[in-house]
């Protein structure tokens, strides 16, 4: 086991705050890369190593089972045994199974292993047709409203105010699916995902002898991606908590991508609310990205809506730890089979200049995106692979579609080979295309509402495209023509390896980085997403463009393509607004929602040109990092001196005393007392009463 000390020398300064305020509440707003988990898992093991508690006494949960193991991981390295870092269902159901046949005296019932059948079954009842993306849309739909505490009967209601609205069933026939399939589960004595949260409530709500041994065993929680609970979760959190105060939260309000499953953030931006004392600590050092690569992500974050309530549970404004890399590119292409072959190209010269494939990522908002992404890279014989969902020719409707177009293609080789052409003669190969596809739900218009329908067409949408490509490249061709070229670029796709690019979507992406991230399709209609129409919503796609560039470390790309097959025209996303070379959007271009007046913060201006600071460490400097230095050489020469003996002497990392940006910003200040040395970010009373003496010697020594 570590020492205490130790795992403190181990830690910045606000990572060491977060270790040692325990005994109360505790919130924690982690920004992107700032070390959320290594501030966690020391600040077990510091309150084991201090005998606070022990080990057996914590329950630590997040949402993925990835970030559970990697939890318990770095506990054990950190020589810490016997913590309980679950999944929030984990925990609950190694509970539940326990205790409930002392409560209920009967086994837990049997978990369902897929509910399509369960669902269909509640479907058929009802004479509903369901096929199976109309059951997976119902499964989401069931699962949202049980996370969300919302009954069958209430659902039509709420579902209308926060709408949520399905292509393929409306809300009174969800509802109606919903209450049938919860009758159906009581028949068959059985459970599903959800109800492994809703039984162990319920357990402990009515049975206080559970409670109290669950609570005397487990006296310290920990909440990783708390902004990620829903009310279900939460209503399991508080009674896991009962009347203890030895909680803590760690979550980031910028990172709230879920909403759409029923992730709630108010719990995390209210939570000082709700329990006065909290310690609020906020991680903004950013040990993953580079300065170009947070100054983009600052940006595109001091646009967004300002957040409710209290201001120190805010996102947070990140300040970059790493060295200096390379600008990050904004591009645009001609469409979108250009916007891929650029970014195949991106990640063929980055390989040439040695950054491994297996370090590299394309990230876009839907599905349907990534089969013109899988071309390219398959045409630069560049390997991938396709994270958080089938591949584009592996899916039903893809592989159907293709056996469709296939049939009909022989059906009219045959048909000449008889010297009768058949109902096709003459008609245009795309016009073919599409009115194949047309009966298995391609339109013009894509469907209003989410889910499984809008999915599907989509889908049917990329190879419409795909066939009106190869048309245009190649005038008269046949429907057997396309089919051939479309069988080429599904026979194309490389298997998987391990070295190979990560294709996915933005939410897949989600708690993953690599060395290089390209996000495509950075255009309105589609980030943000056509569907998101209400503030929240736009809100939401926001939020997620500022995920998907806090994923890259160094080198990151931005594209969008400005026209779909040379007729449609597309215009880059208004989350680049002041983000790429020249600010705000191109003259002419009309924005659909007004934009918010900024954050006053960004009334700061540069002392070298006069315009306005965009980032945290431009306003630690006074000026913009492309404009000229007023300091002196020597003196920053010798303040990095002096706070590398000083680091040296205190057994510390030398940014725990000032970063760079802090001693540039003294430097160039060159204060003359401590009311001066006050007015720089990032020197506060406690430090100016360790370091201020020697600061204004150092500053002041001429020699």
């Amino acid at each position: 086991m570590i020492g205490a000390e130790e795992l403190l020398d181990r830690l910045d300064p606000e990572q060491r705050e977060v270790a040692t305020s325990l005994g109360g509440p505790v919130a924690v707003i982690a920004g992107a890369g700032t070390g959320k988990t290594r501030a966690i898992t020391h600040r077990i093991a510091y309150a084991v190593a201090t005998g606070v508690c022990a080990p057996t006494n914590v329950l630590a949960v997040t949402f993925t089972t990835r970030a559970a193991g990697e939890m318990r991981g770095r506990l054990q390295q950190l020589g810490v045994h016997g913590v309980q870092a679950r999944t929030f269902h984990s925990a609950a159901l190694r509970q539940a199974q326990y205790f409930w046949p002392r409560a209920y005296k009967s086994d837990l019932p049997p978990i369902v292993d897929n509910r399509y059948g369960l669902v269909a079954e509640a479907a058929s009842r009802l004479r509903i047709s369901a096929e199976s993306a109309g059951l997976r849309d119902l499964i989401t739909e069931i699962s949202w409203a049980k996370v969300s505490n919302v009954t069958p009967e209430d659902y039509p209601r709420i579902a209308a105010t926060g709408n949520r609205q399905l292509a393929s069933y409306d809300a009174e026939t969800v509802a109606r699916v919903f209450g049938t399939y919860e009758q159906v589960k009581r028949e068959r004595v059985r459970i599903d995902f959800d109800d492994i949260l809703l039984c162990t409530a319920a357990m402990i709500a009515e049975y206080p002898q559970v409670a109290d041994e669950i609570r005397r065993t487990y006296r310290h929680l920990v909440v990783d991606e708390y902004q990620d609970v829903s009310p279900l979760q939460q209503a399991v959190l508080d009674l896991w908590r009962g009347d203890s105060h030895d909680l803590c939260v760690v979550g980031d309000p910028a990172q709230t991508i879920h909403s759409f499953a029923g992730a709630q953030a108010s719990f995390l931006t209210g939570f000082a609310k709700r329990h006065p004392d909290t310690t609020v600590v906020r991680l903004v050092r950013d040990y993953r990205s580079t300065p170009q690569v947070v100054r983009i992500a600052n940006r595109v974050l001091q646009g967004a809506r300002p957040v409710r309530g209290n201001g120190q549970l805010a996102p947070v404004l990140l300040e970059a730890q790493r060295d200096h890399g390379p600008e990050p590119t904004i591009r645009d292409s001609q469409d979108e089979v250009a916007e891929a072959a650029a970014v195949a190209d991106w990640f063929a010269g980055l390989h040439k200049s040695g950054v491994s494939y297996r370090e590299m990522a394309v990230l876009f908002r839907v599905n349907a995106q990534s089969p013109v992404v899988e071309q390219a890279l398959a045409d630069r014989d560049i390997p991938y692979l396709v994270r958080g969902g089938e591949r584009f020719y592996e899916r039903p409707e893809v592989r159907q579609a293709l056996l469709t177009l296939r049939t009909q293609a022989r059906t009219a080789e045959a048909a000449l080979d008889d010297s009768s052409a058949g109902a096709a003669d003459g008609q245009p190969a795309v016009a073919q295309v599409k009115a194949l596809l047309g009966s298995l739900g391609w339109t013009e218009q894509p469907p209003t509402g989410t889910g499984a329908v809008r999915e599907r067409w989509e889908s049917l949408a990329a190879l419409v495209a795909a066939a009106e490509d190869f048309a245009a490249a190649r005038s008269g061709c046949t429907l057997t023509d396309v089919v051939v070229e479309l069988q080429r670029r599904a026979d194309a796709q490389h298997v998987p390896t391990a070295d190979g690019v990560t294709v996915s979507t933005l939410h897949s992406a989600k708690g993953l980085e690599w060395d290089a991230v390209a996000l495509i399709g950075v255009s309105e209609g589609s980030l943000p997403f056509v569907l998101a129409t209400t503030e929240e919503q736009i809100e939401e796609e926001r939020r997620l463009f500022y995920v998907g560039i806090t994923r890259a470390r160094r080198h990151l790309r931005i594209s969008w393509a400005r026209t779909r097959n040379g007729s449609t025209q597309r215009t880059s996303s208004r989350f680049l607004d002041g983000v790429r070379p020249g600010g705000d959007a191109p003259a002419g271009q009309r924005r659909p929602t007004v934009r918010r007046t900024r954050p006053s913060v960004l009334a700061a201006t540069c002392r070298s040109c006069g315009r306005h600071l965009t980032d945290a460490a431009e306003r630690k400097l006074g000026r913009h990092t492309d404009c000229p230095a007023s300091y002196d050489e020597p003196t920053l020469d010798r303040l990095r001196t002096w706070r590398k003996h000083r680091a040296t002497q205190e057994r510390m990392p030398a940014y725990v005393i000032f970063t760079d940006a802090t001693l540039v910003a003294i430097a160039e200040a060159r204060p003359q007392n401590a009311r001066d040395l006050i007015k720089i970010p990032g020197v506060g009373k406690n430090k100016i009463s360790k370091y201020g003496a020697d600061l204004l010697e150092v500053i002041n020594d001429a020699g």
